[in-house]
């Protein structure tokens, strides 16, 4: 069969609404990389792979961002960004993929969150041992490892609370949460929240976000000839996923999401 054309394809696997969900899409995702998929997309849908196999294969690069990270120097962050980069973009494709084929399964849907939890930790935990310079003196130094690892279960916990809110709901028999039941009843609560927003910091404890920032600190640290930014910036990744766990629990129960 002739494979569809660009044309043919983004009405059925990007149909409205998909590039506007609110907790779904990724700013990345907007802003290049559905244009991107779509290419792959072309090639793929005219084929046997399945959206699952590509989940796993999403999977595996968000993964491998933590020893492409333990590769000092730049060229570990430069790895370390493509591996995610991969990861971002199979994101797209498997779904778009099972659009088109219409192959939809709970297990799909489970194993994409599974790759996302695991992405998100796999890049902080590889931040936490470049930290370390396991390379330069020969040993961990367990601290940065330490550091690395808490902004990774930050990560993960942050992700889990939303999700967890589902199984709530589910397990109450209630029925799926409403967009507008995320909004805190509490004024202050809900003055925070407005204020994380706007500064967007906790984002960087996410894969995508957090394998920029590491290849920034990475080209500064470079020229300084040190890893002291990259350190620094460990630091500042685990504090921000220790308070944006807790703000995001308390956002939680003080919404309407648990009712």
């Amino acid at each position: 069969m002739p494979r569809p054309s660009v044309a043919e394809l983004r009405p059925v696997v990007h149909p409205e609404g998909v590039k506007d969900r609110r907790s779904g899409e990724h700013w990345a995702g907007r802003l290049y990389m559905r244009e991107v998929s779509l290419r792959i997309d072309r090639h793929l849908v005219g084929t046997r792979v399945t959206p699952n196999q590509l989940t796993y294969l999403m999977t595996f690069f968000g993964v491998l961002a933590a020893p492409a990270l333990l590769v000092p120097g730049i060229p570990g962050a430069v790895l370390g960004l493509i591996a995610v980069q991969l990861y971002l973009l199979l994101d797209c494709v498997d779904g778009e993929v099972a659009r088109w084929k219409k192959q939809f399964s709970l297990g799909g849907v489970y194993l994409d969150r599974v790759g996302a939890y695991l992405c998100d930790a796999a890049v902080l935990v590889g931040l936490g041992l470049r930290a370390s310079d396991p390379w330069g003196t020969g040993r961990i130094d367990w601290l940065w490892a330490f550091l690395g690892t808490l902004a990774a279960l930050g990560a993960v916990l942050i992700k889990a609370e939303t999700d967890l809110v589902g199984v709530a709901r589910h397990q109450g028999g209630l029925p799926p949460v409403k967009e507008a039941a995320s909004e805190p009843r509490s004024s202050g609560v809900a003055l925070v929240r407005r204020a994380a927003a706007a500064l967007r910091f906790h984002r960087l404890v996410l894969g995508i976000e957090a394998s920029m920032l590491i290849f920034v600190l990475a080209v500064i640290d470079a020229a300084r000839g040190d890893l002291f930014f990259t350190r620094l910036g460990t630091a500042v990744l685990a504090a921000i996923a220790l308070v944006q766990t807790l703000l995001h629990l308390v956002s939680i129960m003080a919404s309407s999401r648990l009712k």
